[in-house]
Order: C-alpha cells, then sequence, then structure tokens
C-alpha cells in the first residue's frame, strides 16, 4: 500500500479545494509505518483518507485503524484517478521540485476493501462506503511457525539430587509452518476487543467466520450501517466533493491557494511533500540535516531473537561525515553492519572519504530510509537502550543523489531497490572522482553518464543502467541486507546478532 496526498482536480474547484489521502494497495506489515512517516509531514493537517485495497497483513491492519482513530481521520472507500502525472507511472516527475499534492478526483464504482482492510477501515471518524463501492470479509488465514530449540540446562548436585541453575536456548532452526483457516480463540477475542474498541457491533465478526477464507462476503449498505461499521449512507462526495469547501464552516480537508499566490511555498508550508510517493524529491529533513548515523535493530517480531542489524546513514553529507561514520564504527570495532543510505548528496570531497572508509572495513550499502519504531534519533529526549534503536527498512521514497552516489560505490555490496531512486549530475573534482571509481571497479560508463546530466537538472539512472555501470553488484533491494528472514540463511550474515534471553523478545506463535 502507498499512500500519497492528493488534491481536487474537479472543474471550478479553484482556489479552494479538498484534499486527501489515497491509500491503494496491499497492506503489509511496513505499512503503518509508511502512514507514520506521511502523516509526519502534514503538521496536524486531518485530511481523509480514501481507501481501495484487497485487504493483507492483519496485524498491520489493526496498526492502521488505531492510527486512523489516534489521528481522528475520516475514511471512504475510492478509487483516486489521477490527473497528469500519477505516484505509479515511472519517471513521474511532474511534483519534482514543486512540493505539491498530486491532482486528481475521487470516485467509489468499482472500489474495494475486503479481507483486513475493513479492520484498517473500521479506526475512521467518519466512515463511508459508496453504492458502487465494495467492502467484503471473510474467514482470517493463520501462519503458524515451527521453530525447533535446542537448550543447554546447567544443574548443581544438591543433597544428591539435580538442581537446575540455568536453562538457555543455543540453536534455533526453522521447522517449517502450516497454515489454519479458522479464526483460533485467542484472535477472536483480539478482534472482538478491538471492533469494540473502535464502536463496532460484533456482527462484523459474526460474518467473518461465517464466510470461508477462498471466499469473499460482500456486507450490504444497510447491514454495515446496523452493524456500525460506517457511520451513514453517504458516499465519498462527503469527503472529497469539489462543493464542500463552499461550506461554513469549511471542512478541516479544504486548503485555499490563491489565484496570485506561490502555490508551492504555500504546499511546503502546510503539508511538505510526500515522502512515500515515488518522487525523487527528498523530504525536507534529508536535505537541511547534516548525515547522522544511527545503529538499528529490526523489529519484525519474525526475527527475535536473531535479528539482522544496521547502520542507518540519513541526510546531507558534510565535511565531518567521515569521521563521524568512523567514530561509529569504532564502538562496534570489528562487526561488519551495512549501511542504509538515504541522501540528497553534499559534499563530493567527504564522499570521497567516506566511501573509502566504507570499502577500508569491507561493508555493504543500500538505498533505503529507516523508518524508527521506538523514537525518531532526532527528538529530543529520544535515548535507545544500550545505544540501539528498532525499525524497519522501506526503499520507498528513499534517494541517492549526487555526491551520495560517490560515498556508495565504497561498498562491497552496492544494492538500490525497485522503488528507490538514484539520481546523478555532472560535479566538480573530475580527476579524483574518475580515479576513485576506477579504485572501486565501478565502469567508466557511470562517470560518463554523471558528467552528461547538467548540475541542475539532475538526470535518474534505472536498475538496469546501475547494473550495467556497475555501480550496483545486483539487482537485490534492501532486504538482502535487513529482510526479517536473513538470520536463518547459510552461511549466517555478519549482521546477525542474538540477544541475551532475557532481553529478548518473546517469539509469537502464530503470525496473522
Amino acid at each position: 500500500m502507498r499512500f500519497v496526498v492528493v488534491r481536487s482536480s474537479a472543474p471550478g474547484c479553484e482556489p479552494n479545494c479538498p484534499e486527501w489521502i489515497s491509500a491503494e494497495g496491499t497492506i503489509e506489515a511496513g505499512t503503518p509505518a509508511l502512514l507514520k512517516r506521511l502523516l509526519k509531514t502534514l503538521g496536524g493537517r486531518q485530511l481523509p483518507i480514501v481507501v481501495n485495497s484487497p485487504g493483507g497483513n492483519v496485524d498491520a491492519a489493526l496498526q492502521l485503524g488505531r492510527m486512523v482513530r489516534k489521528n481522528k481521520l475520516d475514511i471512504a472507500v475510492g478509487i483516486t484517478e489521477f490527473s497528469g502525472c500519477s505516484p505509479g507511472t515511472k519517471n513521474c516527475r511532474d511534483n519534482d521540485g514543486k512540493d505539491q499534492p498530486y491532482s486528481g478526483v475521487a470516485y467509489d464504482s468499482g472500489a474495494m476493501c475486503n479481507s483486513a482492510c475493513p479492520l484498517m477501515f473500521a479506526g475512521g471518524i467518519r466512515r463511508v462506503v459508496g453504492e458502487w463501492a465494495y467492502l467484503g470479509v471473510h474467514q482470517i488465514t493463520t501462519t503458524y511457525q515451527r521453530e525447533k530449540l535446542l537448550y543447554r540446562t546447567t544443574y548443581r548436585i544438591v543433597n544428591g539430587k539435580k538442581k537446575i541453575v540455568s536453562t538457555r536456548v543455543v540453536s534455533r532452526k526453522n521447522a517449517g509452518s502450516y497454515k489454519t483457516y479458522e479464526m483460533s480463540k485467542a484472535v477472536e477475542k483480539r478482534l472482538s476487543a478491538y471492533l469494540e474498541e473502535m464502536g463496532v457491533e460484533q456482527g462484523v465478526l459474526s460474518v467473518m467466520k461465517a464466510t470461508p477464507a477462498s471466499d469473499i462476503r460482500q456486507i450490504e449498505p444497510e447491514d454495515m450501517l446496523e452493524m456500525k461499521l460506517v457511520t451513514s449512507l453517504d458516499s465519498l462526495d462527503l469527503l472529497t466533493e469539489r462543493t464542500i469547501c463552499q461550506h461554513q464552516p469549511a471542512p478541516a480537508n479544504c486548503r485555499e491557494i490563491p489565484t496570485n499566490g506561490a502555490p508551492a511555498v504555500v504546499a511546503a508550508v502546510e503539508t511538505g511533500p510526500s515522502p512515500i510517493a515515488p518522487v525523487p524529491a527528498p523530504a525536507p529533513q534529508a536535505n537541511e540535516q547534516e548525515m547522522r548515523f544511527v545503529l538499528v535493530r529490526g523489529s519484525n517480531p519474525l526475527c527475535n531473537p536473531d535479528c539482522p542489524e544496521w547502520i542507518s546513514a540519513e541526510g546531507r553529507i558534510a565535511a565531518g561525515t567521515a569521521d563521524k561514520l568512523r567514530q561509529l564504527l569504532d564502538t562496534i570495532r570489528e562487526r561488519r553492519l551495512p549501511i542504509i543510505v538515504d541522501s540528497p548528496g553534499g559534499d563530493v570531497q567527504a564522499a570521497l572519504a567516506a566511501g573509502r572508509l566504507i570499502r577500508e572495513r569491507r561493508l555493504d550499502v543500500a538505498i533505503a530510509r529507516t523508518d524508527f519504531l521506538d523514537c525518531d534519533p532526532g527528538e529530543v529526549g529520544c535515548v535507545a537502550p544500550d545505544g540501539l534503536h528498532t525499525g524497519l527498512t522501506i526503499d520507498a521514497g528513499a534517494e541517492c543523489d549526487a555526491a551520495c552516489a560517490v560515498m556508495i560505490a565504497g561498498g562491497v555490496r552496492r544494492l538500490v531497490g525497485a522503488n528507490a531512486h538514484f539520481l546523478v549530475h555532472s560535479m566538480g573534482m573530475e580527476d579524483k572522482v574518475r580515479a576513485y571509481l576506477d579504485e572501486m571497479a565501478v565502469g567508466s560508463g557511470f562517470f560518463v553518464a554523471m558528467q552528461s546530466a547538467e548540475y541542475a537538472k539532475h538526470r535518474e539512472l534505472s536498475r538496469d543502467e546501475l547494473k550495467t555501470f556497475g555501480l550496483t553488484t545486483g539487482q537485490q533491494s534492501v532486504d538482502a541486507l535487513t529482510g526479517a528472514t536473513i538470520c536463518r540463511s547459510a552461511p549466517r550474515p555478519d549482521n546477525c546478532r542474538v540477544l541475551p534471553a532475557a532481553d529478548a523478545e518473546a517469539k509469537a506463535p502464530a503470525k496473522l
């Protein structure tokens, strides 16, 4: 699922038009982090969510629903049709440098919210499903992960009898998995409590239980109203129709841009760019802050207690960047952690120094951003236990621009995912950069591509071009370095680490 801010392009709408968050696609484990990141850019503005989804991960849907309720957002089932530049279009650049929302119109014909999506939908303050939209439910599929554990138990003989002193797990092996298509009592209790929390009747749960996982049961509008799953029988026009901004008072999702004003400036102040849309413009924070390096441990419960760890490198490359990286690497000594980079570029000399340090320590690199699940390291009072934050890596919206390319060329493995953006332009210190790229065994075609792009007009390189030039070492994404299951592979990656049993989070018996 991807989230982008959209402004109505309906004729006669301007200068005061409704805006909304378009949420389309499958709900996955990392989806809540994407919505959280977008909401932070809105500065407290309450925009309704227009959702079109076949469902997905139940745990993530519950998190999304609670996030929607916490932020007091309305929600509707609908499809956003974009005008001009669409987030799903390759090389979509209409918004580049303008800091504006996408433009489009919302309609409900053929839109759906199925499977786990109604759980997310239940979090809305106002919840509407139009006459031509579909909301359906079915039984939940639960996947159980089997593990074979080997314990080491220490005994002491006391009065001729064995007394257990300690027991600890010394190895874990994946023993396969199996699925069930019936709702367990624990899951039923959990979903029941969630629906009660959201003010939705338990009839929704009854319909879910009665519908096989291989089928889908569309709930009729009158039944949804009776179950309190919808708050009215209105359509999404209630939230997105162009005339709603003529009401007094105007809804919270209306925003006026004077015809003689500068729309880009207003948009940047109030909403900022959507960091989730596949547009290579970086989030404002990355432009303003110097690059910071943070130790992160994967927070996906599937990996406990043996989880991948990495170094998050986000922000502008500055004169002291290489020194900061060296200081951090000295604290972890011989451990080889991959560096996950999201940067708009910066000082070329500093990028050369950082790249050589990365090669000296034989580190892997990938272009992605880290969503922190404990607290953002930049926030006041954010202190991680033992200096280790928890988070997830996502390549959607991440970028490596200009001098950043020089820095990551130092990686042993260099990965750029399908949703990350890699941009280059000509830069100074040509002789030094060319010699450095030769040193790093990057093909001369990459240097030519860099210098052929004007400084003010960045050129985005495709994954195929990056592989051909020798800048990337494979077509994998950041998941090859930070994915939840990589620590089960053989040989085991260097960046995996088992936390002491007392500190490790208990492994969940089931994954929904």
